[in-house]
């Protein structure tokens, strides 16, 4: 068992999980510089998976890269790019290298990336790609052949609670349950409202407690990546008085700070919420700054303690 699912299904503790940065040439030395940011404040780091459609070092290698580093890796797997073998070939090989949480997300068009010429794949759907990895879980690939031993997986997947049609993400969130999915890391969400509404959904659907929700924050600058993610995000719908908040502020990357602090801390009071997922584009002492509002406590390494 992961150390991820074990604070998940034996605590009450709430959860923070990241997003570790994609890499690319001389991955290995951003990938230490970002994992020394994020050890001891996160209890699961994401290892992307092509993100927006732009390429990237794998997801595998990122996830074994953050392993070593000392960081419990959740290795996302896209349904955009790979078909199922191709699927099925990189959660094994993950699991050989003893990473045990997973994330299954559909993952972005072509269009939002800079190869727009590039062939979708989407052999399976969201739901189906969660039932694959519990099939896995379950000790047999998809065909029916024995996977043995059976390796250790906790699976999770994606919902976005800001984005129409708004009475189909419960459906969907139920979808995925019942394939298997254990957690939710949800979409940036700007409207309060429809955060609500969704976790009150969930919890109508009598699924609080079956499956943890991880809503997503992101630490920005100023109100230029907040045009950016509402203008060329899939998915995401930023209001307007949100932006005009922080551009119009005398301050504005303070005012974006108080702004990510105020939805972490609504987020945090819904139904079902065992935690929060957090994108950092500032890369500044801002990370830490929001862990510590929020009440968490840095875990230190057994190194760090001894100096």
């Amino acid at each position: 068992m992961s150390r991820l699912e074990e604070l998940i299904t034996k605590t009450n503790e709430s959860v923070f999980t990241a997003e570790f940065p994609s890499l690319d040439g001389n991955g290995m030395e951003k990938a230490k510089k970002a994992a020394d940011r994020f050890r001891g404040w996160f209890d699961g780091v994401n290892a992307t998976d092509n993100p927006a459609a732009h390429a990237h070092a794998s997801n595998l290698a990122s996830a074994i890269a953050m392993k070593q580093l000392g960081l419990e890796p959740i290795m996302q797997v896209v349904c955009r790019d790979k078909n199922r073998i191709a699927q099925q070939a990189d959660i094994v090989g993950a699991a050989m290298f003893g990473i045990e949480n997973f994330c299954a997300l559909t993952g972005d068009d072509v269009t939002a990336g800079d190869e727009t010429e590039a062939r979708r794949v989407f052999d399976l759907d969201g739901p189906q790609l969660v039932r694959l990895m519990s099939t896995l879980k379950r000790g047999q690939y998809m065909s029916g052949r024995k996977l043995d031993p059976a390796p250790p997986m906790f699976i999770g997947a994606v919902e976005n609670p800001g984005a129409p049609p708004f009475e189909y993400r419960v459906q969907r969130v139920a979808k995925k349950y019942a394939a298997g999915a254990k957690f939710l890391q949800l979409q940036i969400c700007y409207h309060q409202d429809r955060m609500e509404r969704f976790c009150a959904g969930v919890k109508a659907a009598g699924l609080e407690g079956k499956i943890a929700l991880l809503p997503a924050v992101v630490l920005v600058k100023g109100a230029r990546p907040l045009h950016f993610m509402h203008d060329a995000v899939p998915g995401i719908d930023i209001p307007e008085e949100q932006i005009k908040r922080v551009e119009n502020a005398s301050d504005p990357a303070e005012e974006a700070f108080k702004q990510t602090l105020e939805i972490a801390q609504h987020a945090l009071a819904q139904p079902g919420v065992r935690g929060l997922h957090v994108t950092d584009f500032r890369n500044d002492d801002t990370l830490e700054r929001l862990m510590t509002e929020l009440g968490r406590k840095r875990v230190l390494t057994s190194t760090e303690e001894e100096q």
